[in-house]
């Protein structure tokens, strides 16, 4: 074999798979972005039933065709405490069934129709102005980059089945003892270790055998290989995580080593009982027999584990101990493995928003009553320190998380949602800032002489309790996603900025009595003048919240 026909074969071969793995990637994004509402739906059913839990992992992977995902997913939701250990189990399970439709696209002889729907959806995805048909022509271009990468590895390949040295070297890697079976299952792991991609590596294995370099015994050991070797992505992503994400990443790991043990003694017996099952419409397509082993052993480790996942949790909670300190992984609900999922990461980001909200409020009472008691509680003056920093905090991973799923393929809506998000949270953050800012103010005033500023600190007070519950209102319009607020919060916006203009008449006509300060003077108009700023920031909350720009 010359330099050429090997240069032309590598550039196929990798070609052909880069080709496969990007249309595998808009595949996912694209029915992402249609399917985002069912999914979010579909995760929310996710209960403590075992197979309702397999059957929402078994959907949710065959809309996004990606197993290794849907893990991701699972150990995200477990860190950031949305999903418990046994209903992860039970979503992974359904996964590895999922997951498996991917091996059937592959082993269909459809490779010659890749042109075709890749020109025609193309067209579509690059000139259509509905979103929607966008996003369906998508889903159809990678559908049409999967076959047209395979088209491609294959001709790649072909070489391969007249090299007389290719074939003997692998020839080696044949599962006629245990130590070859051995060697087959651990290139199978190793590759799809390295890629992070089963899908890619399985189709790999079906295209050498459809060119006649390996066997079918020696695919099917490959394939065992493959499904331990994808849980490597499901490790990478429970890395700096709670106990509880490290347990479902460390179940996933357990469930493909314990499922490839039981078969690795038996294998022999596991061929002649895939003999024996075979359909005749198989026989003489290696391709789609190689898919239905695939299939049946992740059948064979559902039904395995999903009787005994109450068993199999207590078992991890014991080789995977709790930390002794309590564990706070996030100070909000966002975990970076969630923004492979934008649809679902897109609600989480929701609840942070939320999150912050109630951090505000805990501020606003702690500083009513510091105004009660002005400097008397050294530790409620520290908690207003300490909470304002978390919200600062909040806000930086808010938007870290937010532009990392804005980086993605999304619709409109979601697009919009994420920019309200930002909105709303950068409002948050400056409302805490004002807080600080009275805070700061209300030590000021205890030093001074505060006897003649009676009726302006009852004033003070009978604000900050108009504002308090100006915050409450539109805080429950974001929560109940009230798009009506804007009415009200306009409306009672108003009567707080008249209260506050009052109030700064009276303490102006007060000045001209002896023993008022002007640093009195300047404290009390500036904390007038906060409250202002808190009320303009919440009504932009509430336009957030309407929909105004």
């Amino acid at each position: 074999m010359g330099f050429t026909q090997v240069f032309e074969m590598l550039s196929g071969i990798i070609g052909g798979l880069c080709i496969f793995l990007l249309g595998m990637s808009y595949m996912s994004d694209g029915m992402q972005a249609i399917a985002g509402n069912r999914l979010r739906r579909m995760i929310a059913t996710v209960t403590d039933n075992r197979i309702g839990a397999c059957a929402t992992g078994t959907a949710v992977t065959c809309l996004i065709q990606s197993s290794s995902v849907t893990a991701v997913m699972a150990i995200s939701m477990v860190n950031v405490g949305l999903m418990t250990l046994q209903q992860s189990i039970g979503v992974i399970l359904g996964a590895d069934i999922g997951t498996t439709i991917t091996a059937w696209i592959v082993a269909l002889h459809v490779t010659k129709h890749g042109l075709i729907i890749l020109g025609i959806s193309g067209f579509f995805y690059l000139f259509s102005k509905n979103e929607r048909i966008k996003f369906t022509s998508m889903f159809f271009l990678g559908i049409g980059m999967i076959f047209f990468g395979l088209a491609v590895m294959k001709n790649g390949m072909s070489p391969l089945s007249e090299s007389a040295s290719f074939i003997e070297w692998f020839s080696r890697f044949n599962p006629e003892t245990y130590w070859g079976l051995f060697k087959c299952v651990l290139v199978g792991s190793l590759t799809t270790a390295i890629m992070q991609s089963s899908s890619a590596t399985i189709a790999i294995t079906i295209l050498l055998a459809n060119s006649n370099v390996i066997g079918f015994s020696t695919a099917v050991a490959m394939v065992l290989g493959q499904n331990i070797g994808t849980t490597i992505t499901a490790y990478l992503a429970a890395l700096g995580t709670t106990t509880g994400a490290k347990r479902t990443a460390y179940a996933h790991i357990l469930i493909k080593i314990i499922g490839v043990a039981v078969i690795f003694p038996f294998f022999y017996l596991y061929m002649s009982f895939l003999d024996k099952i075979m359909p005749g419409a198989l026989v003489g397509d290696i391709g789609k027999q190689i898919a239905l082993s695939h299939t049946i052993f992740n059948v064979i480790i559902v039904l395995l584990f999903l009787p005994v996942t109450g068993i199999f949790c207590k078992l991890l909670i014991k080789l995977v101990p709790s930390r002794v300190k309590k564990e706070v992984p996030h100070l909000t609900y966002l975990d970076g493995g969630l923004a492979e999922t934008p649809s679902i990461a897109i609600q989480e980001s929701g609840n942070a928003i939320l999150k912050m909200r109630s951090n505000v409020d805990k501020m606003m009472m702690w500083m009513g009553d510091e105004l009660e008691t002005p400097g008397r509680d050294p530790q409620l003056r520290k908690k207003l320190l300490h909470r304002e920093e978390i919200l600062d905090v909040m806000q930086k991973e808010i938007v870290e998380f937010i532009t990392k799923i804005m980086q993605k393929n999304l619709p409109l809506e979601t697009i919009a949602e994420g920019r309200r998000q930002l909105r709303i949270a950068d409002e948050y953050e400056s409302i805490g800032d004002y807080i600080m800012t009275l805070l700061k103010l209300s030590d000021r005033l205890a030093k001074l002489d505060s006897s003649t500023a009676k009726n302006d600190i009852l004033n003070i007070k009978m604000l900050h309790t108009k504002v308090c519950h100006y915050l409450s209102i539109i805080g429950d319009a974001l929560a109940s996603s009230n798009t009506d607020i804007l009415t009200r919060a306009t409306s009672e916006g108003s009567q707080i900025v008249t209260t506050a203009k009052q109030y700064r008449e009276e303490h102006l006509n007060q000045i001209e009595h002896a023993g008022t300060s002007p640093q009195q003077t300047l404290v009390i108009i500036d904390m007038l003048q906060s409250y202002r700023k808190i009320r303009a920031h919440a009504m932009n909350i509430a336009e957030a919240i309407a929909g105004e720009k």
